[in-house]
């Protein structure tokens, strides 16, 4: 009886053992690039293939692959350039209001046309507000310029099933200073556009 329990100890001690050593057989690497990050998986042994078939070394190489590294670079690049030139302007708003202005409704008019000529998947409205004010009322108050904007959208000829609304009330503030100029900048609806 003692013989067994001890032969099945050992038995668990090295199933247990060989567990933890399989299980290590690769390692994995964060790389970030830009504000993205990629997951890339390294193995640690590789045996040696060499081209020339007269020789065999028992160097480690460890593959690099670039290309995927760059291709996604080059893509969040052409994104950002994208984001960048993207006709969709922010619309801002008086104080306290949730009613377009007159000079929003001419940039509306403007980001209408261009959503028309081109094809998006989606279209998400962001309505924020400045920080004065309780964050419960600015939430509303977010929801209701993002509403009214996305009403303004529809009866320019935008599909209404392509726009989704979202309130930020006052948690991101394009300008974080504290006065009026900064606080008329925070008061906008914003748009993030899905080709």
């Amino acid at each position: 009886m003692k013989k067994s329990l001890t032969l099945i100890g050992i038995f668990v001690a090295l199933i247990f053992g060989l567990t933890i050593f399989t299980g290590c057989a690769e390692k994995k690497s964060v790389i970030t690039s830009g504000s993205a990050q990629e997951q890339q998986v390294a193995p640690t042994q590789i045996p040696a293939q060499t081209t020339d078939t007269t020789k065999q070394s028992n160097v480690v190489v460890a593959p690099t692959d670039t290309t995927n590294i760059k291709e996604t670079a080059n893509e969040q690049s052409s994104l950002l350039e994208a984001t960048a030139k993207s006709p969709i302007s922010d619309i801002n708003f008086d104080y306290d209001s949730s009613s377009i202005r007159p000079d929003a409704r001419k940039i509306l008019k403007a980001n209408a046309d261009y959503l028309l000529k081109h094809q998006t998947a989606s279209v998400v409205v962001e309505g924020h507000c400045d920080e004065r004010g309780t964050a419960e009322y600015n939430m509303a108050l977010g929801q209701r310029r993002a509403q009214e904007t996305k009403k303004y959208l529809i009866n320019l000829g935008i599909n209404e099933s392509t726009i989704k609304t979202i309130s930020y009330g006052e948690e991101r503030p394009l300008d974080p200073n504290n006065n009026e100029e900064a606080w008329a900048k925070n008061r906008r609806a914003h748009f993030v556009v899905t080709p």
